[in-house]
């Protein structure tokens, strides 16, 4: 009786540990969710970021063209040429800053993914065996009380069987 309720205190401790990996997985799933959302978003800067820098080399292209009709405003035309570089530079910078910052958050969620599955695999592979184990072990257990079981009622019956004899027979 000793040994069931050991054997059901195991059980509920490994109930516990499923619960807290499952618990794990799950805020490994919004963590998922969360990194998938930021990506989507930089995704849609990166996109606005593109059609900024097209409408600015658009703008830097028609500057251009001012330049070689308009020789009297040389100055102002440079100086608008040189802030709309300064500013591709500047998204360029930042576009590539994004992509950086994506690229290892995406490199880390990564390496965290395959750490985590080698742990699970590692111990549900343990606990697995060990569960396989502890299951065969019960069912030896079973099968050896049913057979002490069947041969108490077998020999209880041939004893009643004795005794009905007796007393038919006196």
């Amino acid at each position: 009786m000793e040994d069931s309720g050991a054997i059901l205190c195991q059980i509920s401790v490994y109930k516990d540990m499923l619960d807290q990996v499952n618990l794990e997985i799950e805020a490994n799933i919004q963590v998922t969710r969360e990194i998938e959302s930021d990506i989507v978003k930089c995704s849609e800067m990166e996109s606005a970021m593109s059609v900024k820098e097209s409408e600015l080399t658009k703008s830097f292209l028609a500057s251009q063209f001012e330049l070689s009709g308009l020789i009297s405003v040389t100055a102002d035309s440079r100086n608008s040429l040189k802030l709309l570089d300064d500013e591709i530079r500047r998204l360029r910078n930042e576009h590539s800053e994004i992509l950086r910052k994506i690229t290892e958050k995406r490199e880390g969620f990564v390496k965290m993914c395959f750490e985590f599955q080698r742990e699970i695999c590692v111990e549900e592979d343990s606990e697995l065996r060990s569960l396989l184990f502890e299951r065969e072990f019960l069912e030896n257990e079973v099968r050896v009380l049913e057979e002490k079981n069947t041969d108490v009622k077998n020999s209880i019956l041939a004893y009643m069987e004795d005794e009905m004899i007796n007393l038919l027979s006196e």
